[in-house]
């Protein structure tokens, strides 16, 4: 059981930078949950303000039911209490709350939505959706507004009269009037975190926007280098975030637009250069080819020679 409150997570969430650890497997493409353990610790050394158990980094839409809730206990219980660890549910409304109940008696202290999957609806559904995961859990709820999950400022407020456990809204669409007609009316009732791929890219923008964190998959394997630059962002720092978006951001961004899925396979290629190999992707997703991950390994060591 959380030892955190709906509103203690979100908070806490607010005011630091958050980790989307990768899901470590074999060549089989099995989880493996000491590796996987052994790198949410290595996290853990570093000051972080919460954990995203089999997130979308994590590979959420690759795993069984069933597997989503071994990542999340295995998070649990590395982090033992050190930092909120938050659990990624999703699929169709079903799945999705049974998921939400697993993250609850996991010990996990919020859920993460993802958009269901494949289907388009209305606001009325998305809200009865939302709803639905909200009601099944006490846990903190955070909605990630993206691709076919798209709510309004009008849905969403009406979810959070309803909902005192719809505590954070994560941005992947990256429609700036959205995002200030979301943060206009709703101020400070929700805890807004940076959600677009390769987060970092956004950052200072959507900081005066109320946005004060992300989720930064780059930390997974260049994790100094990630807290510095948030570091930079959070003080307005101009000339440093440029610099890092001129020197790594941006080149690995183009690096990553080479093939449709790579914003895992990526940070999985990252993991891998550094010394600390993680595995490959699950199908449909595929790995970078040796050529791209050479270019990435050169890339880290411009910003990291020591990587």
């Amino acid at each position: 059981m959380s030892r955190m409150s709906p509103i203690e997570m979100a908070r806490q969430l607010g005011g630091g930078l958050l980790s989307f650890p990768v899901t470590h497997f074999d060549g089989d493409h099995q989880f493996q949950e000491a590796p996987y353990r052994e790198h949410c610790g290595w996290m853990l050394q570093r000051d972080l303000a919460g954990l995203f158990a089999a997130g979308g980094t994590g590979e959420f839409f690759s795993l069984r039911p069933e597997e989503v809730g071994r990542v999340v206990r295995a998070a649990v219980a590395e982090t033992n209490g050190k930092i909120p660890v938050i659990a990624g549910v999703g699929y169709g409304t079903a799945i999705a709350t049974d998921l939400a109940r697993d993250a609850e008696a996991a010990g996990a202290d919020g859920v993460l939505l993802l958009p269901p999957y494949l289907t388009n609806a209305t606001q009325d559904g998305l809200a009865g959706h939302i709803e639905a995961v909200c009601r099944s859990t006490k846990l903190g709820v955070i909605v990630y507004n993206r691709d076919n999950a798209v709510i309004t400022e009008d849905t969403l407020e009406r979810l959070c009269d309803r909902n005192p456990n719809l505590v954070g809204f994560k941005d992947g669409v990256g429609d700036l009037e959205l995002m200030m007609r979301v943060y206009a009316r709703m101020g400070d009732r929700l805890t807004y975190i940076g959600g677009l791929p390769t987060a970092e890219t956004f950052a200072l923008p959507y900081l005066e926007m109320g946005v004060t964190t992300y989720s930064s998959a780059i930390f997974n394997f260049l994790p100094e280098w990630a807290l510095d630059f948030y570091k930079a962002v959070r003080a307005r720092d101009r000339d440093t975030v440029m610099a890092g978006l001129r020197d790594f951001v941006l080149p690995y961004i183009a690096l990553r637009n080479r093939g449709k899925g790579y914003a895992v396979s990526i940070v999985k290629a990252g993991m891998k250069a550094i010394g600390r190999d993680a595995g490959p992707v699950r199908l449909p997703l595929t790995d970078l080819t040796p050529t791209e991950f050479a270019e990435l390994q050169g890339l880290i060591a411009r910003v990291q020679p020591s990587a």
